[in-house]
């Protein structure tokens, strides 16, 4: 019964240690440049940025700019309710990024205005001046909520254009006072492209183009003889191929904007050039199509980033597609990317930007090689001098520990960063730590008088509680590193986790099965070299 119990156990140990060299090999197969087939390839051990080289980014998001557009947005739509209900007033004014003014509200049209703006005054507090001006400012609880909602929405638009980069294991976080947001990415060898695509406002709408274009943007303020009405805004275009860039005067109010997408992909144009097309939510489809059919024969701009990226004639009712033509095959990738992502809700700034090169992550892979190897060799030695004979089985118990641990930690797409070779050296620590537990209780047992294997099955019954509370505490810190920790901390966070279960495997079953294999061969085990 027991021999069968210990062949299954070896069983067991067969089949998880071949599922770590099965891990381990594309680690060593990429170093010594070994052959390896295509799938073994994707089970590879990720590196992270301290080790693969990349970029480290800090990103401030300017919740200002948030406010700003909130409360142009609401202007805009007090503009239109206002002019909707009939009420005639001299100008709607953004005064600062959390306060709109309307000016010249007659006496007569006080209730039907104060009707009109019912719904600015949900998120802005109303105050009244001389001579029919009102005042509208944001509601102070509601500035704290859009700057906290701003840095927020930035991160997780920032991970999702992080995510179409294709960027393995990157690693964004929020930090500082609030408004940071800390960007690694691991082998990125196209920062400018990177960084372009991270800050990107990747704000679309399609609006009317009242005139233009024009050669300079002075030309276009002329047209309207310097006095840009309130609801027009002069924008670039595109940069043409020698250099010039021109402006157009379009409508602020847009039929559609960036919200309104469903999708947007990667096609060509008519003229078989890269463009990108995009479709439009049902909603929103409904109105752009009211939209064009009233406007048929007018010049429609498609506006990215405050910029006119083509414009194109409304020869009929459109619906729910459309295109951007006139780009690079760059640009279109990027542009997709942009706009699949969503917008962001605020501009960026970049406060910080540090480039790590491979070569230093090679480095540190050898500084962390060579550290694991003189710390695995003195542990041998101590164990072989302390221990005799027995320090062999917790050599190889050790040696599984540490394969079973990369095979782990490869299969489940861990990234092994810097801090997680100093989890690495500790896991071979806390391995050694486990077999003296063991072994100074078999040696007490032995002591006592009590045969080689009572002594045996007692030091690894006897330990196994006290083991599996010292792995089940230090699982428990791991975990809070693991949640509340970023960047390298959660790589060692992952490393000492994934270390301790291998090692609670190792310490008990592996070692126990070594001694059990050494003494089914005799009848009778007298002594034990420990």
């Amino acid at each position: 019964m027991l021999k069968n119990l210990s062949w299954r156990i070896l069983t067991t140990i067969v089949v998880l240690v071949i599922f770590g060299l099965v891990g381990v090999y594309p680690l060593v197969a990429t170093f010594y440049g070994l052959p390896m087939p295509e799938w073994l390839a994707q089970k590879q051990l990720k590196l992270g940025l301290d080790l693969k080289g990349g970029v480290h980014l800090v990103l401030r998001v300017i919740t200002d700019t948030a406010l700003k557009a909130e409360t142009e947005a609401q202007s805009e739509r007090t503009r239109e309710a206002l002019a909707s209900a009939g009420v005639n007033v001299t100008g709607v004014t953004v005064v600062n990024d959390v306060q709109f003014r309307v000016d010249g509200v007659q006496p007569t049209q006080s209730q039907a205005f104060l009707s009109a703006v019912a719904d600015a005054e949900g998120t802005f507090d109303r105050s009244s001046g001389t001579g029919g001006s009102y005042t509208f400012t944001m509601k102070p609880n509601l500035q704290k909520q859009f700057r906290d909602e701003s840095v927020r929405q930035a991160r997780t638009t920032i991970e999702r254009r992080v995510n179409e980069l294709g960027v393995s294991e990157p690693s964004i976080a929020q930090q500082g006072n609030g408004d940071q947001i800390l960007v690694q990415l691991p082998g990125v060898t196209d920062v400018d492209r990177a960084k372009g695509i991270i800050s990107s406002t990747g704000l679309l709408k399609l609006t009317i183009v009242e005139q233009g274009p024009f050669s300079t943007r002075e030309q276009a303020l002329q047209a309207f003889n310097n006095n840009v009405p309130p609801d027009i805004e002069i924008l670039p275009g595109r940069q043409e191929s020698g250099g010039a860039t021109v402006y157009y005067a379009v409508k602020k109010a847009a039929a559609v904007t960036g919200r309104d997408l469903r999708s947007a992909q990667e096609g060509i144009d008519e003229y078989n050039r890269p463009a990108v097309r995009f479709t439009l939510k049902q909603d929103a489809a409904q109105r752009f199509g009211n939209f064009t059919q009233s406007n048929i024969g007018r010049p429609l701009a498609i506006v990215l980033d405050d910029r006119v990226m083509s414009v194109a004639t409304i020869q009929g009712r459109i619906t729910d597609s459309g295109q951007i033509t006139g780009v690079s095959r760059q640009e279109m990738q990027d542009t997709v990317i942009t706009l699949k992502s969503g917008a962001l809700p605020a501009s960026m700034e970049y406060i910080q930007e540090q480039t790590i090169g491979p070569s230093l992550g090679a480095d540190a892979i050898r500084a962390g090689v060579l550290a694991s190897i003189v710390g695995l060799f003195l542990v041998v030695a101590f164990m072989l001098v302390y221990y005799k004979l027995s320090g062999v089985n917790a050599v190889v118990a050790l040696i599984f520990n540490l394969v079973i641990l990369l095979g782990l930690m490869a299969y489940i797409g861990a990234v092994m960063t810097l801090p997680g070779i100093a989890g690495f050296v500790l896991t071979m620590g806390i391995g050694v730590d486990s077999n003296v537990l063991i072994f100074e209780r078999i040696k007490e047992e032995l002591e006592h008088g009590r045969p080689v294997r009572i002594a045996l099955n007692a030091g690894f019954s006897r330990v196994f509680l006290t083991l599996l509370d010292t792995h089940i505490s230090a699982a428990i810190a791991a975990l809070f590193l693991l949640q509340f920790g970023t960047g390298p901390i959660r790589g060692f966070a992952y490393t000492l986790l994934i270390g301790l279960g291998s090692n609670l495997f190792t310490s008990t079953f592996v070692s126990r099965t070594l001694f059990e294999m050494v003494l089914g061969r005799k009848q009778q085990a007298a002594t034990l070299s420990i």
